[in-house]
């Protein structure tokens, strides 16, 4: 048999950046302990669509927790209340019937507001475009054990690789940082031997667009580390803080 609830949403609704935004309150009844957040969002902008009203506007793309693209606050936590969730893999059976659940944008003055719920996280691209990346000429594919890289590296490369992006890190932070996301993306290839060539650069580049661009400094609060739903470790910000000191270094010298 299927189980449905009845909740409260309180949403915010804004126009746009420049527009004065607010909570509005919507009923969502007969909703299937087996939606998921977004279906249910789905469901209501059917409703608000059917009486003439302008749904909900949020983003949301591959709907399998990889893409990054979704992503709210709710109930004053970014992606829900569930560990390692993204929003698209957070089910209502989480919720309790008659709940009223909150429901805001990743609030950052990096993250301007498009509309609602949607906000521009073009800011974190800009990050990745200051030096996310490795400088080879493309060729052939090489053999998978040309470059001997121990197990245990590969591991922890892996780790900081499987940061999707989403942002949940600036919206849990109380100083709005982007330093989980910057240090996973400079940790990832500093710990391969792909990447130690233009590590120095990578970390001075990086870290210079991410204050360029008002993100916040980070205060050791672990945040952070505790709503990404993918699980990044701060020890990738420590990684991030010895290669830019390193990378100072590098720079006097020359």
């Amino acid at each position: 048999m299927i189980k449905t609830i009845n909740v409260t949403l309180k949403v915010w609704r804004q126009k746009g950046s420049n527009v004065k935004g607010q909570l509005e309150t919507y009923h969502a009844a007969n909703i299937s302990t087996d939606m998921s957040f977004l279906e249910m969002i789905d469901v209501v902008n059917e409703r608000l669509t059917l009486d003439g009203m302008d749904p909900i506007a949020f983003d949301h793309d591959c709907r399998e927790g990889i893409c990054g693209m979704c992503g709210c606050v709710v109930n004053g936590r970014p992606h829900g209340p569930e560990k390692g969730t993204t929003l698209c893999q957070l089910h209502m059976r989480h919720f309790s019937d008659e709940d009223t659940i909150v429901i805001e944008p990743w609030r950052s003055r990096a993250f301007p507001v498009i509309k609602d719920l949607a906000v521009d996280r073009s800011a974190l691209d800009k990050i990745i475009q200051a030096g996310g990346y490795i400088s080879v000429n493309t060729g052939s594919a090489p053999e998978a054990n040309t470059i001997p890289v121990p197990q245990e590296t590969a591991e922890l490369a892996m780790d900081a690789a499987a940061c999707i992006g989403c942002g949940a890190c600036v919206a849990a932070c109380p100083n709005a940082s982007a330093m989980l996301f910057t240090s996973a993306k400079i940790s990832q290839l500093a710990l391969l031997p792909q990447g130690k060539p233009e590590a120095a650069q990578r970390a001075l580049s990086m870290i210079g667009q991410m204050d360029a661009l008002g993100f916040g400094n980070c205060a050791n609060e672990t945040e952070c580390e505790a709503e990404c739903p993918k699980e990044i470790s701060i020890t990738h910000i420590a990684r991030l803080n010895r290669e830019y000191v390193k990378a100072g270094f590098v720079s006097a010298v020359k």
